[in-house]
């Protein structure tokens, strides 16, 4: 089982005198960073930095050249100001992301979650779904039993659930992806739903639980289907479904709170810090 993240301290307490350089990216970006603030919260850097024999190794720089300069940025932010700042539009959801797969592999839990939950927040909020680029993105960079991952499928999971039929190109990805489809499967198993609301196809019945002119079970999306929103899905070309690209749905509910997540910006810390 991972380690629960650190005990908070303040800020104060974490900016000593002793000073790490951090080289980012293939032009090995320079920064110089407290090294407790830094260790305090990754584990990865303190098995860096920190020996048992001794309380601090006698190397104080270290590389990481396979990082991007953008998400390390947002990184130091967060660092020295504990805050995120929340989206604006779906596009703002792409550098999350790509913080959150830096802040796994540094072993930040408080930041993971921080971001899981702003993720989840922003979806629910607008009455949008991930979409299919965005969960590829994510399962391409995680592993089972990811948090990010786990909410992203449980969100596509009563998207599909409550439409009249699959779109196009999620029928696809799924036929391609088989783990995707199981994870779906297991989130719906997940909601635990009372046996007498699902309907049982081995009941005599004609109708078999349709609706009234849905499409068939073996049919998916083609474009001919009016999605709740008063367009069909000839209307949305393959080909603009795109990384910035989401599902949406009215749930009815946009107003969702984000738990006290800020609307801090992460920006104002520089390098050499």
């Amino acid at each position: 089982m991972a380690p629960g993240p650190p005990q908070e301290k303040p800020l104060h307490e974490l900016l000593t005198k002793s000073l790490v350089d951090i080289y980012i990216g293939s032009e090995s970006t320079h920064w110089v960073l407290h090294e407790k603030l830094l260790c305090h919260h990754s584990p990865f850097f303190a098995s860096k930095f920190y020996t048992k024999a001794k309380p601090s190794a006698s190397s104080k720089s270290f590389g990481l050249p396979d990082t991007e300069d953008f998400p390390f940025e947002l990184l130091v932010g967060w660092l020295y100001s504990s805050a995120l700042r929340f989206p604006e539009e779906e596009k703002d959801i792409g550098p999350l992301l790509d913080l959150y797969f830096l802040s796994e592999q540094l072993q930040i839990q408080k930041l993971s979650d921080e971001i899981v939950e702003i993720v989840r927040a922003y979806y629910h909020t607008n009455g949008a779904y991930p979409g299919l680029r965005r969960v590829q993105y994510v399962y391409a960079n995680t592993e089972e039993d990811n948090p990010m991952r786990e909410m992203m499928v449980g969100s596509i999971a009563r998207f599909l659930t409550l439409g009249d039929a699959i779109p196009l190109h999620w029928e696809r990805a799924l036929k391609k992806n088989g783990q995707l489809a199981v994870d779906i499967i297991r989130s719906i198993q997940e909601w635990h739903l009372e046996e007498r609301s699902v309907p049982d196809a081995r009941e005599m019945s004609l109708e078999r639980g349709r609706r009234e002119n849905a499409v068939g079970f073996s049919q998916v999306d083609n474009g001919h289907h009016i999605n709740e929103e008063g367009e069909t899905l000839s209307d949305i070309k393959e080909e603009e479904v795109d990384d910035d690209d989401h599902e949406r749905r009215d749930d009815g509910d946009k107003k969702a709170k984000t738990n006290g997540i800020t609307n801090g910006t992460p920006n104002g810390i520089t390098n050499g810090a």
